[in-house]
């Protein structure tokens, strides 16, 4: 594949699943990596904290392992005390990232741009960050490396704060397509929810009207 502007290896969206994978449970379940590829394939495809939802199969999993030892950000293990093939990531073995930095680039590439407000509140067991200030400066940090991590996004209209992208893959490669299907669904489920809050306060509204004609 070819590299991008910033010297970073440009990563598909099965090895950026797979590295943030691996990184996030090395922080939030140690005693569980490095990870057999069940488990990595499991974690791949999670439906909470991720973003675009995958259904990766083992195949899948073994071809983005192979590609991102070659890039020199994973390796294979074998040993302590077991004889299954385990995986882990070499990302702050090939760079020079500290803990919250890894942090922070374990978010963005499970879940896509997000805001320091966004990484705050879903940082969980990954980091404990004090501030959004803090995560502001590391993002900071981030962006001035000489090869630089992360990209800071145009602000959308209405939102306070900007978002930041890592820079692993081009920005167009982070967005996932809403279709007018997704829409439609989504769209039907609030009016559904409406409509029974709707219902809701009508019910209140006359269970009030007649408990008021009882007191009187």
């Amino acid at each position: 594949m070819e590299e991008s502007s910033s010297d970073l290896p440009v990563l598909s969206l099965s090895e950026q699943r797979v590295l943030g994978s691996l990184i996030e449970k090395s922080k939030t379940v140690p005693e569980y990596y490095p990870m057999t590829l069940n488990a990595l394939t499991t974690a791949c495809n999670q439906k909470s904290s991720r973003n675009p939802v995958v259904n990766f199969d083992d195949e899948t999993v073994l071809h983005a392992l192979d590609t991102l030892k070659k890039k020199g950000l994973s390796a294979n293990v074998i040993g302590g005390g077991s004889r299954a093939l385990k995986y882990k990531h070499h990302l702050a073995v090939k760079y020079p990232l500290d803990p919250a930095e890894t942090s922070i680039l374990c978010l963005l590439l499970l879940r896509g741009p997000l805001t320091p407000g966004e990484i705050k509140a879903n940082a969980g067991r990954l980091h404990d960050f004090d501030s959004i200030s803090e995560i502001q400066e590391i993002l900071t940090n981030l962006m001035n490396y000489e090869t630089p991590f992360v990209e800071q996004l145009p602000r959308r209209t209405g939102q306070k704060e900007s978002r930041f992208c890592h820079l692993f893959a081009k920005f167009e490669d982070l967005n996932t397509e809403i279709h007018p299907e997704d829409r439609k669904e989504d769209e039907s489920e609030l009016e559904e929810r409406l409509s029974r809050i709707e219902q809701e306060l009508a019910d209140l509204k006359q269970d009030f009207e007649n408990l008021m004609k009882q007191l009187m």
